[in-house]
């Protein structure tokens, strides 16, 4: 690789040499009050319609013929700037951006540049503002950005106030989620109700759900790629938030101004806190709370033009203690993620830039109980350890190419269980942990051939092999163990990868519509296989293995594209085809235990397809979106559902939102966001029996019914007091509304016995689970 990068920057600056009439101008797009550099910028000529992106690091290359030219740098939410050069030699040239002033007149708050709608030829990307997140109607007050993100299109929620993610008909598992590149694999507080993102730690939001660019690889379904912020260069600011069960702080600022930068945010929830009083101690539950914490770090360093250094990291718990002192019972049960990123930014010359990173993934989930002098402990999880690069190659304005590679040595610990007694230790053989390797090449070109098409073809290749320490036994019939074959360590078990084209095409009507069609293929060697509509901190991640193969994808989407009055209104209409190989499910019947899980799973394929409808309003006083999906999503499995296909967990056919913020005045502004979705399929008991004197029932087809519609309506209100004098500490109060009409949606449905079955007295009546009625919630937020 590091070859192919010297090679690479060799060649450019042969072309460069040879093509003596043309000069290349490199920088950074930056905010100009906190040094931020901005995610994908526009950097444009005046009058030609040439420019390109800035990238992720805010960097752009952008090479033109001798002359004198007017550039202009844009990016959603801030003024336009622009520069006068004449062009006779390669410059440096950073452009900071002003933020917009938000005026009586009009409000501007863009999700994206105002014509990347139709200009990209990238299908099925949003991206969002942590602005418009903040913004919106949120549960007990705590802003959440997959909370937003179900809101869109093509994505469906796991359940009431749940943060589980499904697009396009795929599973939870099958949505690749990075905070700062680091794979993110419980992103659920309190067992999915918050997610474990703090929005004040965050700088940029992108979901990728069709076309998945050939720099991502190891899930079927969608990206949500999150950056953090990295820290104002120019002066210390403290941001933070009082809410009802949960309070955030975050303090950021220069370690040596315009070279090197920090930022720290907390967040904890204190209803263990507020609750403890209230409780004597004499009580047999004293002791017993909940709470969850995050804390994001991050620090980075300027050493020269060419080189600059970033370390982030995020450290999330939950905690569950629950004691009874009449049974001299307690449990403490602690679950959560971390994760670090290292990368390193370096320019070989001006038309490539490469980015360098070393990532460290583990999630762990740990049981603790005790009873007098019996202790027990259970403990799973997954580590990674990875190593990437990304090459960013400036061919020119109309041409650029992006190529790298990634290694990934993953570590699966199963539900371990140990214990003692006195001193007696119980160390069951259950100790059975799976290795494996991950590895994978890419290579992206986004082309403009010509005004009215635009390719961004790419393939990528990756492998995946389970390796040694590990033993594997053979069993009869009866599950009696016969034999057994042991791997070494680093040894070879079984081996899988494959190529995985993408490729993306954009055909411009006007000015003003698009076409696109996409196909992706996707491989994914990484499965959690779950019982529960979302992911639980008791799910178990699973490699590949000789028993288990990769989960496929191909993926087929067309759509039209179409912007209204100046880029004011955006209109989308997408479809989509996506059928899925080695689609994993346990076995009927099948009960939670410390066996291997791969004993219990079953294996079929999917498919899903459908039509998503999007209508965004980006500026004025009212701003906001409408989306609405149609969508079926069907598995067949050869051992489940007497080999019928049958609609899946998350089939939902009708989905839709509506959204919308609106600036009153200076001091307030009002958002609503309006639901609607058709009820999750699920199994109901269709006939009772009584067998000696013991009720046995026997259940419908998989997933034959469904639950009754969910529709709700949530309101809030921003109030900002206005100050005749600026003062240091400027506060602002959120009002939200979750649920105005107390609408009861259903959360599961269970059947009720009553009365005897001896006397002819039996009833059985089927009622109905909620969570949530009206709940309103008040945060104070504050910045100095």
């Amino acid at each position: 690789m590091t070859k192919a990068i010297l090679f690479l920057g060799v060649l450019s600056s042969a072309l460069s040499a040879s093509a003596q009439n043309k000069f290349t101008i490199t920088g950074y797009v930056k905010d100009s009050l906190s040094s931020e550099t901005l995610i994908g910028a526009s950097v444009t000529v005046n009058g030609q319609g040439r420019g390109v992106n800035s990238n992720g690091f805010g960097f752009y290359s952008l090479t033109l013929p001798e002359g004198h030219y007017t550039l202009s740098a844009s990016y959603v939410g801030y003024q336009i700037v622009k520069a006068e050069i004449d062009l006779t030699r390669n410059i440096s040239l950073n452009f900071l951006l002003n933020p917009i002033i938000i005026s009586n007149e009009e409000v501007v708050v863009y999700a994206k540049k105002r014509d990347a709608n139709i200009k990209n030829a990238q299908m099925g990307k949003i991206d969002l503002s942590m602005a418009r997140v903040k913004s919106l109607p949120v549960l007990f007050g705590e802003v959440d950005i997959l909370k937003v993100i179900q809101l869109l299109p093509g994505v469906s929620n796991a359940g009431e106030g749940n943060t589980g993610l499904y697009v396009r008909g795929g599973g939870p598992d099958q949505n690749l989620i990075l905070l700062d590149d680091a794979i993110v694999y419980n992103t659920g507080h309190l067992f999915g109700f918050f997610s474990i993102f703090n929005g004040d730690a965050i700088k940029n939001i992108s979901l990728i759900k069709g076309g998945m660019p050939a720099q991502y690889g190891g899930r079927l379904s969608s990206v949500l790629d999150i950056s953090m912020k990295e820290g104002n260069m120019n002066k210390v600011e403290v941001d933070g938030g009082l809410g009802l069960i949960a309070s955030r702080l975050s303090i950021q600022g220069p370690i040596k101004k315009q070279k090197a930068s920090f930022i720290v945010s907390a967040r904890r929830t204190y209803l263990d806190l507020l609750i403890k009083p209230f409780i004597p101690k004499s009580s047999s539950y004293s002791g017993s709370g909940y709470y969850f914490y995050d804390l994001n770090t991050k620090v980075n360093y300027i050493f020269s033009e060419k080189d600059r250094i970033y370390l982030s990291g995020y450290f999330g718990r939950d905690v569950f203690d629950f004691r009874n002192a009449k049974r001299s019972f307690t449990t403490n049960i602690p679950w959560g993620n971390t994760t670090g990123t290292l990368r390193w930014n370096h320019v070989f010359n001006r038309k490539l830039f490469a980015n360098t990173t070393l990532l460290y993934n583990d999630y762990r989930f740990t049981f603790n109980g005790s009873q007098d002098n019996f202790q027990l402990s259970l403990a799973s999880g997954i580590h990674d350890l990875t190593a990437k690069t990304d090459v960013d190659y400036f061919i020119s304005p109309k041409h650029k190419a992006r190529f790298g590679a990634l290694y990934t040595f993953h570590t699966f610990t199963p539900n371990i269980l140990t214990g003692h007694q006195d001193s007696t230790n119980f160390l069951p053989n259950n100790s059975n942990k799976k290795y494996a390797r991950e590895v994978a090449l890419y290579l992206q070109d986004d082309w403009q051939i010509s005004n009215r098409f635009q390719l961004n073809a790419g393939l990528r290749w990756s492998g995946f092999e389970q390796v040694g320490p590990y033993t594997i036994y053979q069993e009869d019939a009866n599950g009696n163990k016969t034999d057994s074959s042991q791997y070494g360590r680093g040894k070879k078990i079984i081996a899988y990868g494959g190529f995985e084209p993408r490729a993306t095409l954009r055909y411009s009507i006007n000015g003003e519509t698009a076409l696109k069609a996409s196909v992706s293929r996707n491989l994914q060697y990484i499965h959690l296989v779950s019982n529960a509509g979302t992911t639980l901190p008791t799910d178990l991640w699973v490699p590949s293995t000789y028993r288990v193969q990769p989960q496929t994808s191909w993926q087929y989407a067309a759509g039209i594209f179409r912007n209204f009055q100046n880029n004011v209104y955006e209109a989308s209409m997408e479809i989509y085809y996506k059928r899925m190989g080695h689609q994993i499910e346990y076995k009927e019947g099948y009960t939670p235990s410390l066996n291997d899980p791969e004993d219990a799973f079953v294996f079929g394929k999917g498919r899903s397809y459908g039509a998503e409808l999007y209508v965004n309003k980006t500026r004025g006083r009212l701003t906001g979106w409408i989306g609405y999906t149609l969508s079926w999503a069907w598995r067949t499995f050869p051992d489940l559902n007497n080999g019928k296909r049958f609609p899946a967990k998350y089939d939902r056919r009708h989905d839709l939102s509506v959204v919308g913020s609106y600036e009153l005045s200076k001091k307030w502004k009002l958002s609503a966001v309006f639901v609607f979705a058709s009820g999750n399929a699920t199994s109901y008991p269709e006939k009772f029996y009584i067998i000696e004197g013991t009720l046995a029932q026997d259940y419908s087809r998989i997933n034959q019914y469904r639950l009754p519609a969910y529709h709700r309506l949530d309101l809030s209100a921003v109030y900002t007091p206005g100050h005749k004098k600026k003062k240091k500490i400027q506060g602002s109060w959120v009002f939200s509304i979750y649920n105005v009409y107390s609408r009861l949606n259903p959360y599961f449905i269970y059947f009720d016995q009553t009365g005897s079955p001896y006397n002819g007295t039996l009833q059985i009546q089927a009622k109905k689970v909620s969570l949530f009625p009206i709940l309103p919630s008040v945060t104070w937020n504050f910045h100095f």
